[in-house]
């Protein structure tokens, strides 16, 4: 089966310049916060930048779900490479004549942001059309891989090309991007389904995707969870590099330090698949949500770049099972008429928090030290521990039904 989906043309090339395009993201989102703290030495700034490269997921998620539907995607695969690689090609071009600013880069991440959701959207909505149905969820699982390994190589890398110059990590990712763009001209499948009855208006479904995303009282309590989880690991990572810089760390140190945390979440996504089996979803939901309670402190006390990574990498190992165990009880809950519409629903929700995380790990540490802020986000994740134990939604879940969700494990 795997033979087959290599032999496909069409998925290759869609899946090899993503790889190439996720690689480049993951170095400049890397770099990023290196280049606002090198630049006005303000973690207030990189806050600021950090929520406009995610204000997209709250502002465009819920429109661009049906609009991918009715535009041409191809269209949008292309449009949204071209306009992220020659907007990141701008930064290098500031850098090196000496006007960059923090608008600039707010413009910038927020535009790879943009890019971003409607690229994610129409590539899954596509991917039916470019491989056989017995083969979708391979598929998936191919594209998880693909994430999860540019999530591992970019922060290192990112790293050490911010140390040799500022500008490098942005010049690799807007190439990427046009690199990935080239691919997508070669992909010869009609990439979008055949036209049916005068959609619903995409205001109108929009509300209809929140409003039965918060009648569902399991649903509203998980997604309550994620969204507190999203928050402080958004503001965390922040957190992070200012604490690494304050004791020393080199750009390509923190590259490391982020990509042995990142490991986790691999190591994570290969196990998931099998744990799952084993722990009632009520277990899994509370329990993670206390390992994190109990993990996040240890930032504050480790010592070394090395350590705050294999912290980081305990965190991400167990990310993974959540998400298995959530979206399981999704695919069985949401009726499957509403579940693309519910999905887009809920990440709006959960994804649309994070400007709130970034823009709070700046106000922190610039207010309290980076231990403090640490804590702060330690004690934020205490409490949804405790939420999570008392709901009586997560509490009462019933053990995953075997062999009916449509979702492939991570």
């Amino acid at each position: 089966m795997t033979g087959s989906l290599w032999r496909n043309r069409d998925f290759t090339l869609l899946w090899s310049g993503q790889l190439v395009s996720t690689l480049g993201a993951h170095i400049s989102a890397t770099a990023t916060p290196l280049l606002v703290l090198a630049t006005t030495g303000s973690p207030a700034d990189a806050g600021v930048v950090g929520a406009a490269g995610t204000l997209p997921h709250l502002l465009a998620n819920l429109p661009a779900g049906s609009l991918v539907d009715r535009w041409d995607r191809r269209r949008i695969l292309l449009v949204s490479e071209v306009l992220a690689g020659l907007t990141l090609l701008t930064v290098p071009v500031a850098v090196w004549s000496g006007v960059l600013t923090v608008a600039q880069l707010c413009l910038v991440v927020f535009v790879q942001g943009l890019c971003f959701v409607f690229f994610g959207l129409a590539e899954r909505a596509a991917l039916p059309r470019v491989v056989p149905a017995p083969l979708v969820p391979l598929a998936i699982a191919h594209n998880e891989a693909r994430a999860r390994a540019g999530s591992l190589a970019g922060p290192p890398i990112g790293g050490a090309l911010f140390g040799l110059d500022r500008a490098l990590p942005f010049l690799v990712d807007g190439i990427s991007y046009l690199v990935a763009a080239g691919s997508l001209l070669f992909i010869r499948r009609d990439l979008q389904e055949p036209a049916t009855a005068s959609p619903e208006p995409v205001w109108r479904a929009a509300v209809t995707r929140l409003r039965w995303t918060w009648r569902h009282p399991f649903v509203r309590a998980a997604l309550g969870l994620i969204a507190v989880s999203n928050v402080v690991f958004g503001a965390l990572v922040l957190v992070l590099v200012v604490l690494a810089q304050r004791d020393g760390a080199t750009p390509g140190e923190i590259g490391v330090m982020l990509g042995v945390y990142s490991a986790g979440g691999l190591a994570g996504a290969l196990a998931a698949g099998r744990l799952h089996r084993y722990l009632a979803p009520k277990t899994v939901i509370i329990g993670i949500n206390w390992v994190w309670a109990a993990l996040l402190p240890l930032f504050a006390v480790v010592d070394g770049t090395v350590w705050i990574g294999v912290v980081g990498a305990l965190c991400a190992f167990v990310g993974p099972l959540w998400n298995v165990v959530i979206f399981s009880h999704a695919t069985l809950l949401v009726p499957n008429e509403l579940l693309g519409r519910v999905m887009s629903a809920g990440a709006t929700l959960t994804w649309g928090v994070m400007p709130i995380g970034s823009l709070g790990a700046g106000y922190l540490l610039t207010v309290a030290s980076p231990v403090a802020s640490i804590m702060v986000l330690a004690g934020l994740m205490l409490a949804a521990a405790v939420a999570a134990t008392v709901s009586r939604a997560i509490r009462s879940a019933p053990p995953l039904v075997p062999q009916t969700s449509g979702f492939g494990h991570d």
